[in-house]
């Protein structure tokens, strides 16, 4: 396990603040970061989140995982290198 997850599905009005605020009930957020596109800046509707432990982390996937936001279901899980 790793403290860094990947949430897809989010709201595209949702950014980096939002992000954090929503995320921080379930640890210390060390991290919140929206994709956005870089030709237009807009939301690619999907960011990272990252905790300061690796049990904050995963109490944030059992929490917010398949959670509804903003009328969009998000998944969320342990974002995984490039590549992989």
């Amino acid at each position: 396990m790793q403290n860094k997850l990947f949430v897809g599905g989010l709201p595209w009005a949702v950014d980096d603040a939002q992000l954090e605020e929503i995320f921080a009930p379930h640890g210390e957020v060390t991290s919140a970061r929206v994709v956005t596109d870089k030709f237009t800046g807009k939301s690619r509707g999907f960011g990272f989140v990252e905790f300061a432990t690796d049990e904050q982390a995963q109490a944030a996937v059992d929490a917010m995982d398949g959670s509804e936001l903003g009328g969009r279901t998000i998944n969320v899980n342990v974002a995984r290198p490039k590549g992989e």
